[in-house]
């Protein structure tokens, strides 16, 4: 008992990590499953919605601040699509992918240069700074929150993709672009959609994110994005749960590992863990072989 008491706030801590991590992660993945496209700028994107946040609520209501950075980070994510990526999508595989660096590249020059490098301190939001008790250990109530919100959001983003006429059409695309675009299908919604999607959750994911960790400087997003992405890989890029499972095993373990006294090598495992899925299954567990048509 005494052993399960001593590592329960780190599961806990690793559940809600881990479900912070995986709303990231889905955007990598959705991103991937339909233009096959590593999309770099993701964490940044993260990256500044908090930092958005944290300028509205001087001047707004939290709830009100935090309605506006959703808005402003689909925005952000819809205007990369047809600015950065839209153009090239024709282009070389290289190309796209070059511009998604360079747009994550200006992401953070733009942090750097409003915040002048500096980290900014994120602001207190009330409700999820309550402190709760969860069979006998003492938490903030964003712990809990965190992976009922998003299994929430994974469920009805999995009805969406499954039950609707839009989610049909997303499916047809990451099966077969060129075929789906003869077939009639409107490819431009549907990658708009996807992005709008990805923005939306990478927001929600920036409000519980920061309420855990409350510094906002201009590389914020570069940890949690690449370990976002390992999530991805590791369950499968492509695969919605598999990202989530993955980005569920990355936070647990990071945070059974910092409870163990080995913090320094917290980040490190995540990259090991990622060279050892492509070692051993390359598609991730939930990835489905490519076929090379001919």
């Amino acid at each position: 008992m005494e052993l399960f008491a001593k590592w329960l706030p780190y599961i806990l801590a690793g559940v809600s990590v881990g479900g912070q991590y995986a709303l990231i992660a889905i955007g990598y993945t959705m991103v991937y499953g339909i233009l096959r496209l590593i999309n770099f700028a993701h964490g940044d994107m993260f990256m500044m919605a908090g930092l958005v946040m944290i300028y509205l609520v001087s001047a707004l209501p939290i709830w009100l601040s935090a309605i506006v950075v959703i808005i402003f980070t689909v925005a952000l994510g819809c205007t990369i699509e047809e600015v950065a990526y839209r153009p090239l999508r024709s282009a070389p595989r290289m190309s796209i992918m070059i511009s998604a660096i360079g747009v994550s590249y200006f992401l953070q020059n733009i942090a750097l240069y409003v915040t002048g490098g500096l980290t900014k301190t994120y602001p207190s939001i009330p409700f999820l700074q309550k402190t709760v008790t969860v069979l006998g250990a003492h938490t903030k109530m964003v712990t809990v929150i965190t992976p009922i919100l998003t299994i929430a959001l994974v469920f009805a983003l999995v009805m969406l993709i499954n039950h609707t006429k839009i989610g049909m059409a997303m499916r047809a695309v990451s099966r077969d672009f060129e075929t789906s675009e003869l077939m009639g299908i409107d490819i431009n919604r549907v990658i708009i959609v996807t992005f709008i999607i990805g923005s939306f959750l990478a927001a929600v994911g920036s409000v519980l994110f920061f309420s855990n960790y409350t510094g906002v400087n201009p590389m914020s997003g570069s940890m949690p994005g690449l370990k976002a992405f390992v999530a991805a890989v590791f369950g499968g890029i492509g695969s919605v749960p598999g990202a989530v499972v993955g980005a569920f095993v990355i936070g647990i373990c990071e945070n059974i590992m910092k409870g163990a006294g080995l913090t320094t090598f917290s980040d490190a495992f995540t990259f090991v863990l990622l060279i050892v899925i492509l070692m051993v299954k390359p598609t991730g567990i939930f990835g489905e072989k490519n076929i090379n048509k001919v």
